[in-house]
């Protein structure tokens, strides 16, 4: 067996396999493994995630992974006020709901109900079979918060909602893959919130430390600085074409983002549903930054690190500092549209305005970082965005099956093709342990 990728899909796909008495081999296109999921380290050595990091309740396969490895968990920093600022007025609040005009609030509240009930109606096995699928494909999310949300204030703080969950726009994206993708994780508050919610914990030594632990035990089987870049079908199996030379197999599973893996050779070609589905799948756009500072002084102003803003390029930060905390780390998202314009400056330019997104939370203090270190995941060869990949309008009624479906010998994984968290660490996973039985039955064929 043949895996494309070492990511937490591709490494738990190898992982069962050879568990099951198969012989597996890794081609991995970077010096690490990872894929989207990766640490950076501050100048005093403490580690810090630049790609996906947070695990929370019903998240169920990736916590059993992370209690495989040995890897424990600690709850994301939640003491206290957290910091909201809408239409030039800053304002403190506790719990989850932000304080803004009691119109907005019910709007949202309304929304975000109606939103949860039509989720709740996606099969998550099978989304464009949904009663209403045609009609919900046919649209973006933008158009439904146009044509169903009254006040601007609400649209605008949903829009802010849709690039926090996807590095999208709601412009980009169909509303039945929104409403799938929330199914999937459970429901719009849970993908959002701290507690009880998708950004409840982080894992000790960052959570790349998940991956690094499987590519330890997995040895030899993960080669490095090996990208895939044709993959050949004949009557005996598949050969896969990679950097240093060639690799025999009787399957393959590529396991990186479909814009990705839409771009290897393959002969033959892949059938057209296939081919025209990878083409529909753009990922988003995100830059991670952690501004390091001596001590996280917003906790002793009584605030989380939480802060939601209606103006960017910061719409979003957390605290990520470290168990101890110390250093204090201030973790910021720019997200979708802001991303992408920022992405065009130079990298003082970037910082100046990401710094002066903090100062605009956390006052003055926040001007100063130590360092601040960052990752601009559109520019990341091997990944091409993140978190995931987004659909747009039609791509899930037209090309939905192909997500999964093998293509003779080549099999599919990746945290877009789970059904239950879908986009997540914990899809990743989900999708490496599905696939891995996929290919096992259809060896004992």
């Amino acid at each position: 067996m043949a895996v494309v990728g070492a990511g937490l899909a591709g490494l738990v796909a190898a992982r069962d396999l050879v568990a099951s008495g198969h012989s597996v081999v890794v081609l991995e296109a970077r010096d690490r493994v990872g894929g989207r999921v990766v640490n950076a380290t501050t100048a005093d050595g403490t580690i810090v995630e630049l790609g996906g990091q947070w695990v929370g309740p019903t998240q169920d396969r990736v916590l059993a992974l992370a209690e495989d490895v040995g890897a424990d968990v600690f709850p994301t920093y939640d003491e206290g006020q957290n910091v909201v600022r809408y239409r030039g007025r800053q304002r403190r609040y506790r719990g989850a709901i932000p304080r803004l005009p009691a119109p907005v609030l019910l709007d949202i509240g309304r929304a975000q109900l109606r939103l949860d009930r039509m989720a709740r109606t996606v099969p998550l096995d099978e989304p464009w079979r949904a009663a209403k699928a045609e009609r919900w494909d046919g649209e973006t999310v933008e158009t439904w918060l146009r044509s169903h949300v009254r006040t601007r204030g609400a649209r605008d703080m949903l829009r802010l909602a849709v690039r926090a969950v996807f590095a999208a726009e709601a412009a980009d994206l169909s509303l039945l893959h929104f409403l799938f993708y929330s199914h999937s994780g459970g429901c719009l508050d849970r993908l959002l919130n701290v507690a009880g919610g998708a950004q409840e914990s982080r894992l000790v030594g960052g959570s790349q430390v998940l991956a690094l632990r499987l590519a330890e035990r997995l040895g030899d089987v993960v080669q490095l600085n090996r990208p895939t870049r044709r993959i050949v079908q004949d009557g005996d199996g598949v050969r896969l074409e990679a950097d240093a030379g060639s690799v025999r197999a009787r399957r393959a599973v590529v396991a990186i983002p479909p814009t990705l893996a839409g771009r290897l050779d393959y002969e033959p070609v892949l059938p057209p549903w296939r081919d025209q589905l990878t083409q529909a799948l753009p990922m988003g756009s995100v830059i991670k930054c952690m501004a390091v500072y001596d001590e996280a002084f917003w906790r002793a102003d009584g605030l989380t690190g939480q802060s939601t803003a209606d103006e960017g390029p910061v719409e979003l930060t957390f605290d990520n500092s470290p168990p101890s905390g110390r250093p204090g780390v201030l973790l910021a998202f720019v997200e979708g549209a802001h991303a992408r314009a920022l992405s065009r400056s130079t990298p003082s330019e970037r910082r100046d305005a990401i710094v002066g997104s903090l100062v605009r939370a956390f006052g003055p203090r926040a001007g100063a970082p130590s360092e601040v270190l960052e990752l601009d995941w559109s520019a990341e060869r091997w990944s091409g965005g993140c978190y995931g990949a987004h659909l747009a309008p039609g791509v899930l009624t037209e090309f939905g099956p192909a997500l999964r479906e093998p293509c003779g010998r080549v099999h599919w994984t990746g945290t877009e093709t789970a059904t239950v968290w879908a986009g997540y660490m914990d899809g990743a996973v989900r999708s490496g342990e599905r696939v891995a039985v996929e290919v096992a039955h259809a060896l004992a064929r």
